[in-house]
């Protein structure tokens, strides 16, 4: 692109947030616009993506890396989005929307089946990749390093990122596969795993040394939150729904106190250490559609019913009621899905915006990037071995993006000083790659199965 259009189409992207400083606060002014950009330019990718035989969240990952990567072409307008706490808070309710829909088309009796393979898939999982790259890729690949720095990547390599996989898992509609199961109770394991070797990690760094009764005390914490707020919670929820029918059976309650719920556990997990998008999870299980039976059905099965009373109308209700049902159980499911029209497409544009394309100017730090992510793919697909008939491959596979996780890991020990630009570069390639490969792959893999 020449300069002059370069100049032209920059000077054209900063007039656009005038009319919204107009209106008020200058910040909150500019947070709109850049929703609408957002938005619109997302839903404008995921049939683009569709187009090419790919999941929408890899059109909205890679809308974020373009708008991410725009000041390259000396276009900077998109370069404070990331940046912005507004957005960040946004695109983190995004997540936590995602993962409390994924909890309500899951349920818990079938996650229990596959409690056992899940739980030695969620281990596997953590500890194969832990070790590949604290003993094995680390010092291989990266000799002459701190045995913290070691143990730093060990760490990010364990991570699981649940909200790329859980995408591609509902856009499809697989959730109800015993795979997708498999994977979302493994990542669930892998969350409380991942939390207790970060903490015992962070300690062997600041103090040089780490208790069992500090490792003990987390691994209780996040087993008695995840145990105790879905065994509670189910015990409560029957009751709850009934009490707050009797003063408002009406699709407002019923929206309000789902969603209020997520909100509330997705707190409380963040309060005991453990990821927000876990106490999400947990809260989406709470509600089976008998707990709900109080409060009225949908519009359209109200206005449905009547007619199916007519002695002559037999073979048609027949061939409705089943569908009429699912509505009327299913009724929370879909107020929740507008929600996350609008919030779940602003993470992963976020998390695409996250990637500096720059980090791949080094051959060396790609080199040694395409060894780490190697190993990263190569541990999680170890675990998926454990799944069974369930499908090895799609277990192994919905369990290698690292995603925000990941960052969140190498931020940490970024923090700590034990993790050089040049490594933390290396990590954010091997972030970018597991994100992006793993959508199509998945893909590819549930057609075919």
């Amino acid at each position: 692109m020449p300069s002059c259009q370069r100049r032209f189409f920059a000077g054209a992207l900063l007039l656009l947030p005038l009319p919204a400083f107009a209106a008020g606060a200058g910040v909150v002014g500019e947070n709109l616009l850049w929703l609408a950009i957002i938005l619109m330019s997302a839903r404008l990718f995921a049939p683009l993506a569709a187009r090419f035989g790919f999941p929408a969240v890899l059109g909205e990952l890679l809308l974020g890396m373009l708008l991410g990567n725009l000041g390259l072409l000396g276009i900077d307008y998109f370069g404070s989005i990331a940046k912005d706490p507004i957005i960040a808070f946004i695109a983190e309710l995004g997540v936590i929307v995602l993962l409390l829909q994924i909890g309500l088309e899951t349920r818990l009796a079938d996650l229990v089946k596959v409690g056992a393979r899940a739980t030695a898939v969620g281990v596997v999982g953590i500890v194969v990749p832990f070790l590949f790259g604290a003993f094995m890729v680390g010092p291989l690949l990266l000799p002459g390093l701190d045995r913290n720095t070691y143990l730093f990547l060990g760490a990010t390599l364990a991570a699981t990122s649940v909200g790329i996989t859980g995408r591609v898992f509902r856009d499809l509609g697989k959730l109800d596969l015993p795979a997708a199961r498999i994977v979302l109770g493994a990542a669930v394991i892998d969350d409380v795993l991942g939390l207790v070797i970060l903490a015992v990690v962070t300690s062997l760094v600041q103090a040089g040394q780490v208790s069992v009764g500090e490792v003990g005390g987390i691994i209780t914490e996040a087993v008695m939150f995840l145990a105790g707020s879905i065994w509670l919670g189910r015990k409560i929820a029957p009751h709850s729904s009934r009490w707050l029918a009797r003063l408002d059976a009406g699709p407002s309650m019923l929206f309000a106190q789902v969603l209020a719920t997520g909100l509330a556990l997705a707190w409380l997990a963040h309060a005991v250490g453990l990821a927000p998008i876990i106490g999400a999870f947990a809260a989406g299980l709470l509600f089976e559609p008998l707990f709900l039976k109080d409060f009225q059905t949908p519009k359209i099965v109200q206005e449905i019913e009547p007619l199916m009373r007519d002695p002559q109308s037999r073979p048609l209700m027949d061939r409705l009621m089943p569908i009429l049902q699912k509505h009327t159980g299913h009724q929370h499911e879909h107020m929740i899905e507008p929600i996350g029209y609008f919030f779940v497409p602003v993470f992963f544009v976020l998390t695409g915006m996250q990637v500096d394309l720059r980090t791949l100017a080094d051959p060396a730090i790609v080199a040694v990037a395409l060894g780490v992510t190697a190993a990263a793919v190569v541990g999680k697909l170890a675990a998926g071995f454990l799944a069974g008939a369930a499908g090895r491959w799609i277990v192994g596979w919905g369990m290698v993006p690292r995603g925000e996780v990941g960052l969140i890991f190498a931020m940490v020990g970024k923090q700590l000083g034990v993790m050089s630009e040049a490594l933390f570069s290396v990590i954010v390639i091997m972030v970018i790659l597991t994100t992006l490969i793993t959508p199509p792959v998945l893909t590819w893999l549930l057609r075919k199965s």
